[in-house]
């Protein structure tokens, strides 16, 4: 019986290294290596010719080999915490794009809430990150003492350096200070807050500036929520103020960021309240969702972009010059006025 010729499989394709380029030349592995990097110690036709071999033998440099010889990786760390705030999903975006620009690549180190492990801390060391970016308030201390332990420069995003390391941020003082003054311009009186994490600086400020803008028109909170930064939390706040009686209910909601804002706004509508006409919301941070026509919510926007510009401007300087001096940096946000809110008065 005839049978059919066996096929048999082509090689695995291997993919080639500074010692297959220095045999196709013929040539050392240590003039391969030092042509590929315009070393002026190899002549301009030799770096040309194994320029061309690179590019018709599909050659690309290992970046961790680099690592070793060059001792940079390219690689900044970035520690983020729960991604339920789709601020911090925003923060990645614009972060991963800008540190393109600049030739670098992010290595996430951490996503999601509670510790660090062990494991994940021991990636700062193990793929020799240059920098580190850390937006999590819940790992701030932690991944910051690993970090400095390193020898590895750390710059906070939204959060302020406790310990170790610079940090850039948005004004959250004078962020509450200018939700409390818009509020009061629209002759609101009986105020609520619905808070985030409790100790988390930036919530924190918040609720400080937007207290002491209160106090100097002699009023103070009637309602102070945990809305624990999520939607959900939001949602709950919301539910308890639209039960208060008319007396206890108050007239205008400052949630300390847009996802507990929007959890507040549901609740309410769902109850029947008349949002802004008789309750008026406030949010923080001024994420996409929150200028949708369903939210149309009024919020005190973070210059996101320039925060992480202004970011990875200081991380690349103390990778260039650990002995820089740290910094902090603070930078003013925006109110976006929507229709969550009664305007001011105009009499």
């Amino acid at each position: 019986m005839d049978t059919a010729p066996s096929r048999r499989s082509d090689p695995p394709h291997e993919r080639p290294t500074v010692r297959t380029l220095a045999r196709m030349a013929g040539v050392a592995v240590s003039t391969v290596s030092r042509a590929l990097k315009n070393d002026p110690r190899i002549s301009p036709d030799v770096r040309r010719r194994i320029a061309e071999l690179a590019q018709r033998a599909g050659y690309m440099p290992n970046a961790l080999a680099r690592t070793l010889s060059g001792g940079r990786s390219g690689l900044i760390g970035f520690v983020l915490g729960s991604m339920h705030n789709p601020f911090y999903a925003e923060m990645l975006e614009q972060a991963v794009a800008q540190a393109a620009e600049r030739g670098l690549r992010l290595l996430i180190v951490h996503v999601g809430p509670g510790p660090i492990e062990e494991t994940t801390s021991n990636a700062l060391l193990q793929y020799q990150v240059d920098g580190c970016l850390i937006a999590s308030a819940e790992l701030t201390s932690r991944a910051a003492d690993i970090c400095a332990a390193r020898g590895v420069p750390v710059v906070m995003v939204n959060r302020v350096a406790r310990r170790h390391g610079s940090s850039v941020s948005c004004d959250n003082t004078a962020g509450g200070r200018e939700v409390a003054a818009f509020l009061l311009a629209g002759e609101h009186r009986r105020f609520a807050i619905v808070h985030g994490t409790v100790g988390v600086s930036t919530t924190d400020d918040r609720e400080r500036g937007f207290c002491a803008g209160l106090a100097e028109a002699g009023l103070h909170l009637s309602q102070h929520l945990p809305g624990n930064s999520t939607y959900e939390g939001g949602y709950a706040a919301g539910c308890h103020i639209a039960q208060l009686g008319d007396a206890e209910q108050p007239d205008a909601v400052f949630a300390l960021n847009d996802i507990m804002a929007m959890g507040v706004l549901d609740a309410l509508r769902a109850a029947g309240a008349r949002v802004p006409e008789e309750v008026s919301v406030i949010g923080f941070d001024n994420v996409p969702a929150s200028g949708r026509p369903g939210y149309a919510l009024t919020t005190l926007g973070q210059p996101l972009g320039l925060m992480v510009r202004r970011s990875l401007d200081l991380l690349t300087a103390r990778i260039e010059d650990p002995a820089l001096p740290e910094e902090t940096v603070v930078l003013r946000g925006q109110l976006i006025v929507r229709r969550s809110a009664r305007l001011p008065s105009t009499a």
